[in-house]
């Protein structure tokens, strides 16, 4: 029987200020607010909350058989609760029917990836903490950022107790295989693979409101009977894009949530069903290892980094940045870990790219790419002054680090002789009471005894007394005589 994994990632950009290289010592904030809130805003409007309550209208309409993953960056969530909380309160509804999962991604949407493990462990394990925290689910499958994978990411991932992973059925990987079944890890067998189908995602999320293209215009029926058309084996077919597609990069002018609502009646009669990644993981044997000695992803035509990691310039802010990763790590300030994590997003190495994109890009404030890495190497140079201001320079990370874990122990030795002492107390405390009531008992021994004794005992101690009486009478009367 086959099935569709269709699922939307959720991310916003943060945006950077024209920033000076006279500003570097003097002005440690880098954000524009206004653009910021302006933009996360306007695709709250037009896209993000029209989507969400169509998924929504769709789980309700067709009970648990039409089901739908999200994957949110970390970056994302918190431009949401600032700027637009409605999205998450909306998001918390659609976990509440019990039809939706979330994914795990690295917090910042960055290329942590591509540069330092442990970087890398670090920003997934927060994301995924910020997600239990706002939906009550741990995730169990991770989804990089634009499906960055390789064989030595997916060993990283499976590592950290992923059961799966999204990533891009690329023509180049898959050779003649077919991105409809479930591979595996090649590196780590337990890792299943779910490859994103390209022309059925891309006709959705590119082409849909496209009158040029052959397909146009697209209806849910048609489309739903290509995929019934496929090969009986091929049993998977996963649906990747990220939610701004459905009303940003395909207008709500072209009837695109009308079309998405459509999709689970058509499919229905086709026998065609719903599942979330993790079920597909659960229920579904690897037909093999996938080998991806090289790093892929889902942008532009040859689905790798290019895009961020093609020019000189990419690679020496890149390498720059992630040169103070360790130290940043050791360091673990609050205030610099934030800014950490919008340095490292995705976007700001892809507006320094030079190569040509089927897919328009917006620089924004940037007139170009050499004007962007400008301004984002004079904002690193002033990073990566405050983060070696926390320490001096000439201690290197081996020697900071061994300081700051010989205070962790030492911080650690006096927590728990803290509790020791702790325990102590209150055992002493439970002593104390039982001890003061011992004297008390010897004491109030006497006091049942008295009854015993009798007080009219002196009494008897009269006879003398008597005896005395006697005596004295028998003398008078002598000396009457």
């Amino acid at each position: 029987m086959k099935t569709i994994c269709l699922y939307f990632e959720i991310h916003q950009i943060i945006h950077l200020k024209r920033y000076r290289f006279f500003d570097i010592g003097t002005d440690h904030y880098y954000y524009d607010d206004y653009e910021n809130e302006r933009s996360i805003s306007d695709i709250a409007e037009r896209s993000y909350m029209p989507a969400l309550n169509a998924l929504l209208q769709m789980i309700k309409d067709n009970g648990k058989y039409f089901k739908v993953a999200f994957s949110l960056s970390g970056t994302g969530i918190e431009q949401l609760e600032f700027h637009a909380p409605q999205v998450i309160e909306k998001l918390q509804e659609l976990n509440d029917t019990g039809c939706v999962e979330f994914l795990a991604e690295p917090y910042s949407h960055g290329l942590s990836s591509l540069a330092n493990t442990e970087a890398f462990i670090r920003d997934v394990q927060k994301q995924c903490k910020k997600i239990e925290e706002l939906f009550g689910k741990k995730p169990t499958v991770f989804r990089n950022s634009s499906l960055i994978y390789s064989d030595e990411i997916g060993a990283q991932v499976a590592s950290m107790g992923f059961k799966g992973m999204l990533t891009e059925g690329a023509k180049h990987v898959l050779g003649w295989k077919s991105p409809h079944y479930i591979y595996n890890c090649n590196m780590a067998p337990s890792l299943k693979l779910l490859l994103r189908d390209v022309e059925f995602s891309d006709d959705i999320s590119l082409r849909f409101n496209n009158a040029e293209w052959e397909g146009y215009p697209l209806f849910a029926d048609a489309y739903i009977d290509r995929i019934a058309r496929l090969s009986e084996d091929e049993q998977f077919i996963n649906i990747f894009m990220e939610l701004s597609a459905l009303g940003i990069a395909q207008p709500l002018s072209s009837n695109i949530l009308e079309f998405m609502k459509a999709l689970p009646a058509c499919a229905k009669t086709k026998g065609i069903t719903f599942s979330t990644p993790t079920e597909i993981c659960l229920k579904t044997k690897s037909v093999g290892a996938l080998d991806v000695p090289d790093t892929l992803s889902w942008v532009d035509e040859e689905r790798d980094v290019s895009c961020w990691l093609g020019n000189a310039m990419q690679h020496e802010a890149f390498n720059k940045l992630y040169s103070v990763a360790d130290r940043l790590l050791i360091a673990n300030d609050p205030r610099l870990n934030q800014d950490w994590d919008y340095l490292q997003a995705s976007n700001n190495f892809r507006f320094m790219t030079t190569k040509p994109s089927n897919v328009g890009l917006d620089r924004g404030i940037y007139s170009g790419p050499f004007d962007a890495f400008t301004n984002y190497m004079n904002i690193l140079g002033d990073f990566i002054n405050r983060v070696n201001a926390l320490y001096p320079e000439e201690i290197d990370n081996e020697q900071l680090n061994s300081l700051l874990t010989t205070i962790k122990n030492q911080g650690d030795e006096i927590e728990m002789k803290d509790i020791e002492i702790e325990r102590l107390k209150a055992k002493l405390a439970k002593l104390q009471p039982s001890e003061t009531e011992k004297p008390a008992a010897k004491k109030s021994a006497p006091a049942k005894k008295a009854p015993a004794a009798k007080k009219p005992a002196p009494a008897k101690k009269a006879a003398p007394k008597k005896a005395a009486k006697k005596a004295t009478s028998e003398a008078k009367a002598e000396e009457k005589k």
